[in-house]
């Protein structure tokens, strides 16, 4: 998961409706670089336009076209939410692109492996060496063995990576005389110090993403890698055991205490992003794709970032995947775009924008703030802090999250809630 998240914000508009995509299924002919008579390579995606990976992306399709005389890059701006419901059967049709940006994780991409609608692109990463590029946990959402993640066959390419973290506003902090926690009890003493002044501390949204990564960094304040394992991969969580348990208690007491405010339970996460945006929260938990946003576009206070005080494990992983549909007629065409974008002037590109590149040259990053972003990662990464998203295990599992953090924010007891989910996690299993 999670739900890229970069792409849910901002970046929605634009899009022409998938609805009316074809049913029937193409023939496969693919063709070479080299031999493709085709002028044209179909590509989709859903970041904006001035975000991290839409500046560099638009200045890979630059180098495509140099590279490649004669042939056209077709680009159309998608959401996340249209690929996430109609993926299956536009891929399953002639209508599907060359290349295309999706979600990663086995409810997503693994699934349309599975379903055998993505090119194995083994072959083409032991030619281009991606893998020297793409390793440890990192390279676990790009191979899929039966739809599972973590091994097999490579079916999709990231190119830079995200993690969870905790955005607070510098001159609130300051305003308050609220230090930088370091520990959880520093945390929820800041947040008493902000209620007390009249404050909501914690910018969120329960129609969206942002409420189920407070519940899952909360259960990871109790976990460790065996417990990511046991949920994400092995099919085996105990949704009463002390990891959930506490989670879903503490989140519901965060919104009866203030930390969360109650009537965020029906926003958006570009709501979330407002409500830090405009200064009226000082703290938002969320992941390294709002990072590009926010240098942009917050112009009235200094902001910065800490990570979850207290946690070995935050949400994170690569990032999205470039994946080359089986129906794509021009994969080895889309094969090579993905290598541009692990050049290292695209890698430095996304760097510099905001964003944390898989494969940068360190010397080639020079904003210190982007420095600092991918040091974190790079530290993250090293000590296998990475704990994937929470709506990953199983299919349709962020729609059963959204409902059981809404139900949380709106008193339902946590019992009941955490039943709920692993009634649901379980019959998503059986599928």
């Amino acid at each position: 998961m999670f739900l890229s998240r970069s792409s849910r914000r901002r970046a929605v508009a634009i899009s022409a409706a998938l609805a009316a995509v074809s049913l029937g299924v193409a023939g496969c002919g693919k063709s070479t670089a080299s031999g493709s008579s085709s002028k044209v390579l179909k590509l989709w995606h859903y970041e904006a336009a001035d975000s991290a990976m839409g500046v560099a992306w638009n200045q890979a399709i630059k180098e495509f076209e140099q590279k490649h005389p004669g042939v056209t890059v077709r680009f159309e701006q998608k959401t996340f939410e249209q690929l996430e419901k109609t993926a299956p059967m536009v891929l399953n049709s002639s209508d599907a692109p060359d290349i295309l940006e999706y979600n990663k994780g086995d409810a997503t991409a693994g699934l349309l492996a599975k379903q055998g609608l993505l090119t194995d692109l083994s072959g083409a990463v032991a030619q281009y060496g991606w893998d020297k590029k793409i390793t440890g946990n990192i390279a676990a959402t790009s191979r899929y063995t039966n739809g599972v993640m973590g091994s097999g066959p490579w079916y999709g390419i990231p190119d830079y990576g995200e993690y969870g973290m905790v955005y607070y506003n510098k001159d609130m902090f300051a305003k308050y005389g609220v230090k930088v926690p370091t520990t959880f009890a520093e945390f929820t003493a800041a947040m008493d110090t902000f209620v007390k002044a009249g404050v909501t501390p914690l910018a969120s949204a329960g129609a969206e993403y942002p409420a189920q990564q407070y519940l899952y960094n909360l259960a990871l304040s109790k976990a460790d890698q065996n417990w990511v394992n046991q949920y994400q991969i092995a099919g085996k969580a105990d949704f009463k055991d002390a990891a959930w348990t506490g989670a879903a208690t503490t989140l519901a007491d965060w919104v009866k205490k203030g930390y969360i405010a109650k009537d965020s339970v029906s926003q958006k996460a570009t709501d979330m992003g407002n409500a830090f945006e405009s200064g009226k929260s000082p703290m938002m938990v969320s992941g390294s794709w709002w990072y590009g946003t926010f240098e942009s576009e917050i112009k009235g206070f200094a902001w910065d970032t800490f990570l979850w005080p207290g946690n070995k494990l935050v949400p994170g992983s690569g990032g999205n995947l470039w994946v080359i549909p089986k129906n794509s007629k021009n994969a080895a065409l889309a094969e090579d775009f993905i290598d541009i974008t692990l050049q290292p002037d695209i890698q430095a590109l996304l760097a510099n924008k905001g964003a944390v590149p898989v494969a940068a040259n360190a010397s080639d990053i020079t904003d210190p703030k982007a420095k600092e972003l991918v040091q974190n990662f790079q530290t993250l990464q090293a000590s296998n802090g990475l704990a994937y998203y929470p709506d990953w295990p199983v299919p349709g599992f962020y729609d059963n999250l959204t409902a059981a953090t809404q139900d949380l924010m709106n008193g339902k007891s946590p019992d009941s809630v955490l039943s709920g989910l692993q009634s649901a996690y379980n019959q998503g299993l059986s599928q």
